[in-house]
């Protein structure tokens, strides 16, 4: 074929806007029943609906059809919104919060009423006839933080607290006799990976906890994901060493069973999280991530720890059944995917890929992970992905506009796994720099708390910094920088644009621009996340106002973009709305794009490709690059 030549951000593409929302099916929340396989799969062409999927022998078979979706609003983020035991299946349904049961191949039937209840995290108790769950108990008045408790949901429709009294629980934890309870919990102002407390509490006949004893954790210490062994003794991840490692109780106290400078756990932000088990012999399959790359290996009862092969650069979770491990998987050749390896053979079949068609390789971009230095003396991390596209090259000389990706969480992580809407812009002549900030997972706790009252400031000055470091090296246009970012990446863009003069573009995806508001009206889970991220009350109100960009918008004076879920409740459409109006009126080219029916991220096929049209269309309007720009926006301020 033909190679043409074209300005780099207009190269005719075949990974179109429709390709994206069609092609990625959002997979998660694995299971294993016997040799039975479970997960979850997003519909966007359903309105981004979950459904619940079962891998039998060789075939996989949808378990719960249109109108069920099997998703949990429990934090507002969810997870762990579905339970197997047996051939019987246990779910949340989104649209009334219900629990389900389906047995077989039988209906399914709701067994909890109607309410205001919310469930998540469930432990099937068979023997008790009950699901252990974390409940959460929203009042009648919108504004008030509902109640959260460990409770036990009877097959009848019963509930029964079984632990009360903190902010927060999760991570309900059966021992194999069934005799005990571990759990979670945590409290304000801590976010879960700051500090939680690990408890055990012997169970009675009645089914009830005795007194908790308290195994591990602390303000300062984050424990997650604990588990049982099949002899009994139970182990957990903590960060006490300052990384994520595993521990287990045993007979003199908690000891660590593989110290490893590398991260063996995840934020809490959804339910479910899984990033060991067990074999029946009572080895340990984990996943651990090392300098942002993920493992796969098995630790012996000695101690010795044997890398895993695979072809995966990421993993996301995994479950371990007997004689193999099914994880969620991807690279930066290979879409998130669904795989069972044999631990014996160590053959890989692929179950279900997000992607069923890939375009050729000579379209896709594979990404650099680069170091460069950032302000303070730090390092910073980032992943990037220059233009790619086998069909197109640029003009002699020129070079490409680079825009910058500032993940959300802002306890994120960037990951190196193949997405098409990366993609969709390298194909068309951008360069994408995908960065892991201080703050970001996957470095260590020192990395992590490195945005301890500094958010809106590392992150910005790693986003710049990687961005100068481009320029520098000859792989980025200075004239052509944009920064991009959703949710708490939406600050990180407000505050490089508002507060810096590096980046010429940005675009806003649920972005906070008002860190008060986003106080007064947070969910409880983040109510009083930014008290570590800025500064804890009464003086965080004066570090609010200065580092708000909704309160400098005399300083901004780039061109953005923003896009807005109206039914978003974790940062609320006034934070988009009012920096939209302010831009207005000052004069700036300003796009606004509000999406009906959508909360905190996009879901919907039909807004997916909506909104990278609409994005693409302002970049090229902003650099004159009219003859690529086809799907019209409104632009404010927009002078020819």
């Amino acid at each position: 074929m033909t190679t043409v030549t074209a300005p780099f951000g207009t190269w005719p593409s075949p990974i179109s806007a429709a390709l994206v929302a069609a092609g990625a099916t959002p997979l998660s929340s694995l299971a294993i029943a016997g040799r039975d396989i479970y997960w979850l799969a997003g519909r966007a062409s359903e309105a981004g609906r979950n459904t619940l999927l079962r891998r039998r022998g060789s075939q996989a078979e949808e378990l719960t059809p249109a109108p069920f979706n099997v998703r949990t609003r429990v934090h507002e983020y969810g997870g762990g919104a579905f339970a197997v035991a047996g051939d019987t299946v246990y779910f949340s349904h989104f649209a009334d919060n219900r629990l389900y049961r389906q047995a077989g191949s039988g209906a399914a039937e709701a067994f909890t009423a109607p309410g205001r209840q919310r469930f998540a995290d469930f432990v099937v108790d068979a023997p008790r006839q009950r699901l252990v769950a974390v409940r959460e108990l929203h009042g009648e008045d919108p504004h008030a933080q509902p109640l959260n408790t460990l409770c036990a949901v009877g097959f009848d429709g019963s509930e029964r607290v079984l632990a009360e009294g903190h902010d927060f629980y999760s991570s309900p934890r059966l021992s194999p006799d069934g005799r005990q309870l571990a759990w979670l919990t945590w409290d304000h102002p801590r976010m879960p990976w700051q500090g939680t407390q690990l408890w055990l509490a012997d169970l009675g006949t009645d089914g009830l906890p005795g007194t908790p004893q308290l195994i591990a954790g602390g303000s300062d210490e984050s424990i997650c994901q604990p588990e049982w062994a099949p002899d009994g003794r139970l182990h957990f991840v903590s960060d006490r060493s300052g990384w994520w490692n595993l521990y287990r109780r045993g007979a003199a106290g908690v000891e660590a069973i593989c110290p490893l400078q590398a991260e063996f756990g995840a934020p809490h932000w959804t339910f479910g999280n899984s990033m060991y088990g067990f074999t029946p012999a009572g080895d340990i399959v984990c996943t651990y991530i090392d300098k942002g790359v993920s493992r796969l290996a098995r630790l012996a009862a000695d101690g010795t720890l044997s890398p895993i092969a695979t072809p995966y650069d990421e993993i996301r979770e995994l479950k371990v059944g007997d004689g193999f491990v099914v994880l969620l998987g991807g690279s930066p050749t290979i879409a998130a995917e669904i795989a069972r390896i044999d631990l014996a053979r160590g053959e890989v079949e692929v179950l279900a890929r997000s992607i069923e068609a890939l375009p050729e390789l000579g379209y896709l971009s594979v990404p650099e992970s680069i170091s460069y230095p950032s302000a303070g003396g730090r390092t910073a991390y980032a992943f990037f992905y220059p233009p790619a596209n086998q069909d197109v090259q640029a003009p002699a000389g020129e070079k490409p506009p680079v825009i910058v990706i500032s993940h959300g969480g802002p306890t994120g992580m960037a990951a190196s796994t193949l997405k098409l809407a990366t993609q969709f812009w390298t194909s068309r002549g951008f360069g994408v720099l995908d960065v892991n900030y201080g703050g970001s997972t996957g470095f260590g706790r020192a990395y992590r708390d490195a945005l301890k009252g500094q958010w809106g400031i590392v992150d910005v000055e790693d986003c710049i910094a990687g961005a100068q470091y481009l320029v520098q090296s000859g792989r980025a246009d200075g004239e052509r920088l944009i920064i991009r970012g959703g949710s708490a990446g939406g600050l990180t863009t407000l505050c490089a644009l508002t507060f810096h003069d590096v980046f010429k573009l940005g675009a806003s995806y649920y972005g906070v621009s008002d860190l008060q508001g986003l106080d007064d009206d947070s969910h409880k889970f983040e109510s009083h996340y930014n008290e570590y991220l800025i500064a804890p009350q009464p003086q965080a109100k004066a570090v609010y106002a200065e580092r708000s960009p909704i309160n400098h918008t005399e300083r901004l004076s780039r061109p953005m973009i923003f896009f807005q879920g109206l039914d978003d409740k974790v940062v609320p459409p006034q934070q988009s709305e009012a920096m939209v109006q302010a831009l207005q009126r000052r004069g700036i080219p300003v796009a606004y794009v509000p999406l009906e029916g959508e909360g905190h991220g996009f879901r919907k096929a039909e807004n997916i490709v909506r909104t990278l049209e609409a994005e693409l269309y302002f970049y090229l309007r902003m650099f004159g690059l009219h003859e690529g720009a086809t799907a019209a926006v409104a632009i404010d301020n927009l002078r020819d």
